[in-house]
This record gives structure tokens, C-alpha cells and sequence, in this order.
């Protein structure tokens, strides 16, 4: 009990060997802000992670909108329509194709 009341009336940082038990102190403080501050920077470190992974899902919605895009551009029936548009028809013969000529 006498230790209690001690503990609690702070005589361990008045006594004549208090300088020890100040360093102790001041070192424990400093640990509980290192620990303080390294929370923080989880949580900061978190919070970006969360953010740039909804940056990446936008973009590549954005990228699967585009390709989708494209592809209708592609189609074979668009490109004769704006083709017709300019006065352009497909050709009835088939191209030929060339091959090279392999010498032996």
C-alpha cells in the first residue's frame, strides 16, 4: 500500500536519484509519440491506398467504355455506311493476294 500511495504522490521523480527516473520518463514519452505518429501514418497510408484504388477502378471503367467505343467503330457494317457516305462502295472482286517469290 505504502508503494501505491508512493507511486501515485510522484516521490520517485523528487528523490535525490530522480535524474534516472526522468531519463526513464522522458524515453517512455518518447516512445508513446513514436508509437502516436506511426498510427497516424498507417492510417494517412490507408486512407491513399483506399483512394487510389477508386481512381483505378474509374479508370478502368473508363477503359472498358472506350474499347466498347471502338469496337462499334470497327464494325464492318459502320465503316461501309460512313464509306457510302463519301461516295466509296466495296469493291466486287476480291483483293489478290501476293506472295513473295522464294528462290531455291
Amino acid at each position: 500500500m505504502k508503494q501505491l500511495l508512493s507511486l501515485l504522490s510522484i516521490d520517485f521523480l523528487v528523490k535525490e536519484d530522480a535524474l534516472r527516473n526522468w531519463r526513464m520518463v522522458l524515453f517512455l514519452s518518447f516512445l508513446a509519440l513514436m508509437v502516436i505518429a506511426s498510427g497516424h501514418s498507417a492510417d494517412k497510408k490507408i486512407y491513399e491506398i483506399a483512394r487510389l484504388n477508386d481512381e483505378i477502378k474509374e479508370i478502368k471503367s473508363a477503359f472498358v467504355e472506350q474499347r466498347a467505343h471502338l469496337m462499334q467503330l470497327k464494325m464492318e457494317t459502320r465503316v461501309l455506311s460512313v464509306l457510302s457516305e463519301r461516295g466509296l462502295k466495296p469493291a466486287k472482286t476480291p483483293p489478290i493476294a501476293l506472295t513473295p517469290k522464294v528462290e531455291q
